[in-house]
């Protein structure tokens, strides 16, 4: 999708289709053409409704403010409204937050970019009408003045974000079959070819040499063997270090604590951690952001058959630690385990975040929508959870306590990869990890479950059917911040 900013007034613009935002309910603007029409057609203009006025071309859609927030799911819903249209060419006008506040001119383009996505990659006929080109005029809302040169940045930016976004949500949606372990391998390589940014794969042999053998064992049944992929952006003179570590489990069946069929069906999105975390290395290089970034993925499938792990297994993880397997389904932090350990053996960071979509139990706490974070440090939770506001997805903090530590207590091991409790299970899992954080990270670490947001079975917000790239927007805007300085 082009994007074209302009001084030329709105009506001046030749384009198929005129986007208009209603605010607050106010068809009294002078951007409204059609009020009688509108109020005729019953169009309230709440948050998110849509009105297509085919006879003169003019799509009507409300917001409750001006905010990025509700500006950005008002243009989503209007572009969902557009699909199966004809219309190759939107106009529309620029809505300000406030005087010097342009945060809403980067929502509304990453709006229309991600309520405009669609997965079709499997269907033999396309059904959705691509929009080729968005021109904005600068016409704004509230009359007020406009830096052009922060708009095109800010339009710019929206664009990285969102494309990335997008690409994240393609790997999420491809199918067990077609994406496996070697094929992330193959696309992160491409990936770095593409964007600038150096690229290494653990294959097997080095996955044993360096002692990865809890990874190694909950990818043991599968035809497809594993793979560890360290992505790195490195700028001169970098401001700070940031490692990002995601869960790439391609397909979970549960292993022999096998899941019911119903719970299998999303399973291609347990990949939803490392494949944020290739969306993350692709934005951040396309901006040439001042940051060194280390993305790590954990890239496995957890199957069934004669050579699968099995529950009483112990296994060693990386640094030494014993692990008593109680739940074979609970293989993705038995994977993260290891990987967090190789991401700390091989960079020392000021942030070390990790994303995986790893337990139920943070969906059943705070919701479909919404990421949870935890680790050793309040004031790295809030920034996180500022980060997700901030670009537009929701996350909340969730506290460790010493009383659930107990619970993953192993009276064979040093724990037990799941706790004897059925209570509290996005945090024990938070906890489990943290015994992989080593002392000099230990207050630099932050663990998002993403199992909420990532994959998603209806709309919702800018985000459609299926995978989110829940992940990519919060921790881009956190190294955003961290090039200016406003993080640490």
């Amino acid at each position: 999708m082009n994007f074209e900013l302009t001084i030329a007034p709105t009506d001046d613009i030749k384009a198929d289709l005129e986007m208009i935002i209603v605010i607050d309910k106010n068809l009294d603007h002078r951007f409204v053409k059609d009020k009688k029409v509108l109020k005729k057609a019953g169009f309230k203009a709440t948050q998110d409704e849509s009105c297509l006025l085919a006879g003169v071309d003019r799509l009507y859609v409300g917001a409750s403010s001006l905010i990025g927030s509700d500006i950005r799911t008002a243009c989503a819903s209007a572009m969902r409204t557009l699909q199966g249209c004809e219309y190759k060419s939107i106009k529309i006008s620029t809505y300000l937050s406030g005087k010097r506040c342009t945060n809403s001119l980067r929502a509304m383009v990453e709006g229309i970019i991600l309520g405009g996505y669609s997965f079709e990659k499997y269907k033999s006929k396309s059904t959705i009408k691509k929009i080729k080109s968005v021109t904005i005029s600068l016409d704004e809302y509230n009359d007020r003045v406009v830096d052009i040169e922060k708009a095109y940045l800010l339009i710019e930016k929206a664009q990285i974000v969102s494309d990335a976004t997008n690409f994240t949500r393609d790997i999420v949606n491809s199918t067990p079959e077609d994406y496996y372990p070697s094929v992330m391998a193959d696309m992160a390589m491409a990936l770095a070819d593409e964007c600038g940014l150096a690229c290494s794969v653990l294959k097997p042999k080095e996955l044993k040499k360096e002692k990865m053998e809890a990874l190694l064992a909950v990818a043991r049944a599968s035809r497809h063997k594993p793979r560890v992929i360290h992505l790195s952006h490195k700028p001169k003179n970098p401001k700070c270090v940031v490692t990002f570590v995601g869960k790439g489990l391609t397909y979970d069946s549960g292993g022999l604590s096998l899941k019911p069929a119903d719970f299998m069906v999303t399973m291609k999105s347990d990949k939803s951690g490392g494949s944020a975390v290739m969306g993350i290395m692709k934005a951040v290089s396309e901006m040439n952001l001042p940051i060194e970034v280390h993305g790590f993925i954990g890239a496995v499938e957890n199957m069934i058959g004669g050579d699968a792990y099995k529950p009483d297994d112990v296994l060693v993880a990386k640094n030494g630690k014993t692990i008593e397997v109680k739940n074979t389904d609970a293989e993705g932090r038995l994977v993260l385990a290891d990987v967090l350990c190789y991401a700390q053996q091989e960079v020392k960071s000021d942030y070390i975040i990790d994303l995986a979509t790893l337990t139920g139990a943070s969906v059943v706490g705070v919701g479909h929508y919404t990421s949870s974070v935890m680790g050793n440090s309040e004031k790295l939770k809030s920034l996180m959870v500022d980060m997700a506001k901030r670009s537009g997805e929701l996350a909340t903090a969730l506290d460790f306590n010493r009383y659930l530590t107990k619970t993953l207590k192993s009276e064979v091991a040093d724990m037990s990869n799941i706790s004897n409790t059925r209570y509290g299970g996005a945090i024990t899992a938070g906890q489990f990890l943290s015994e992989f954080i080593d002392e000099k990270h230990s207050d630099k670490w932050a663990h998002i479950d993403i199992a909420g947001p990532a994959f998603v079975e209806h709309c919702w917000g800018e985000n459609p059917y299926g995978a989110s790239g829940a992940g990519v927007r919060m921790m881009v805007k956190f190294i955003e911040n961290l090039s200016l300085g406003e993080s640490k």
